[in-house]
């Protein structure tokens, strides 16, 4: 199974400590050529993250990038910051996930001017479908502010270059607009990560809080109000892409240990002759002279799932005592499963999220356990179809 974390880049230290302050118990991680990493979970999950910081620009960006992939082999690259608008429609303090990336300082200088030629990088299919799905749950952002008010995810094109954008009058701000119309922001790093994202095979995601528009207000009393607030909301958003990223690469993980696990047994034949004729027998096991057949799925309620829970107790019991979960690991999985059963006899959607939510990081924790994830998988399917 892979381990990899999901890696979070940022180029402002405000971008940074906004990302850093959801992270519980990060760790410093170097980078044999100097470059730091700090590595740490998302409370109440077992998603991990590693942290790092690119500075200002595209090329810079690029390189660390292309570090952090090479040395972390990570589920996917989210870059995370604050950009400024380019269109009024855009809100300040919404979230910009970028649908495609233009890197807009391509291009060739002609005698009727510049014409424009740049380098396009879309998001991978799988990571814009899941943050669709996010962003329609809508349950992401940290602001306490009424449901009008509340940040919005909006999904678009990011304009990538190399200077620092501040005016809708100057040649340059109006060439952008003439030829990156649908472009919702405009910033100075997106092009790099996603040419390192596409070099190395890595998933990358831009996502950008909206600070302001880029319309000669950058350095505004409002900028530096917007600013924390555009970033705080990047990062929110860019946690519940990161950990709900790592629970599907677990899910897919466990699913493939199973199908290696039930291709390695013998396969087994079973037949009855009566008559001189052979019947077959469609079973769901056979043991010795007894035929186990297949009944119908069986349906969870609250009570069940509070039953099997219960039963998952045992389970976990039985493997301490044979010494396969050390003592730390057993109390955590049992503080976990607590608050799961806690949770599991609502019948909210916020109850069946928290189920699903504990019951991941409980797998997470007896990883290592064949046969715990076994039998915690369908309980987590079951749990999250409650929601």
């Amino acid at each position: 199974m892979s381990k990899g974390p999901v890696v979070i880049l940022t180029a402002l230290n405000l971008e940074y400590q906004a990302v850093r302050q959801k992270l519980a118990s990060p760790q410093m991680h170097r980078h044999e050529r100097g470059t730091r990493f700090e590595v740490g979970t998302v409370p109440d999950t077992s998603c991990r993250v590693a942290l790092g910081l690119t500075s200002k620009g595209n090329h810079s960006a690029a390189v660390i990038a292309e570090r952090a992939m090479q040395e972390f082999s990570p589920v996917a690259v989210l870059f995370v910051g604050v950009a400024g608008a380019l269109w009024d429609a855009t809100r300040l303090g919404d979230v910009v996930m970028a649908s495609h990336v233009y890197a807009y300082h391509g291009g060739t200088s002609e005698d009727d001017g510049l014409k424009a030629r740049p380098r396009v990088w879309e998001a991978p299919h799988g990571i814009s479908q899941l943050a669709s799905h996010l962003a329609r749950l809508n349950d992401w952002a940290d602001s306490a502010s009424g449901h009008e008010d509340a940040p919005q995810v909006r999904f678009g094109a990011v304009a990538a270059g190399e200077v620092v954008q501040n005016s809708r009058i100057s040649a340059e701000a109006k060439w952008i607009r003439q030829h990156y119309n649908d472009a919702l922001a405009i910033e100075m790093e997106a092009a790099g990560v996603a040419q390192a994202g596409h070099l190395n095979g890595a998933p990358v995601a831009i996502i950008r809080g909206i600070s302001d528009r880029a319309d000669g207000t950058k350095n505004s009393a409002d900028d530096r109000n917007w600013q924390p607030q555009a970033a705080a909301n990047a990062a929110a958003f860019a946690i519940r892409l990161a950990v709900e990223l790592a629970a599907e690469q677990e899910e897919a993980a466990v699913s493939r240990e199973g199908r290696a696990r039930s291709e390695d047994r013998p396969s087994q034949r079973v037949s009855n002759t009566a008559h001189n004729s052979t019947i077959g027998i469609m079973a769901g096991s056979v043991t010795g002279s007894s035929v186990h057949m297949n009944t119908a799925p069986q349906e969870f309620g609250p009570m069940s799932l509070v039953a099997n829970l219960n039963d998952f107790r045992g389970s976990l019991r039985r493997h301490h005592a044979e010494g396969i979960l050390d003592e730390d690991t057993y109390r955590e999985a049992l503080a976990d499963l607590d608050s799961a059963l806690r949770s599991a006899g609502g019948n909210t959607t916020d109850s069946s999220k928290r189920v699903t939510m504990m019951l991941r990081r409980l797998r997470g924790l007896v990883v290592e356990c064949p046969a715990l994830v076994a039998e915690l998988t369908p309980l987590i399917t079951t749990a999250g179809d409650r929601a």
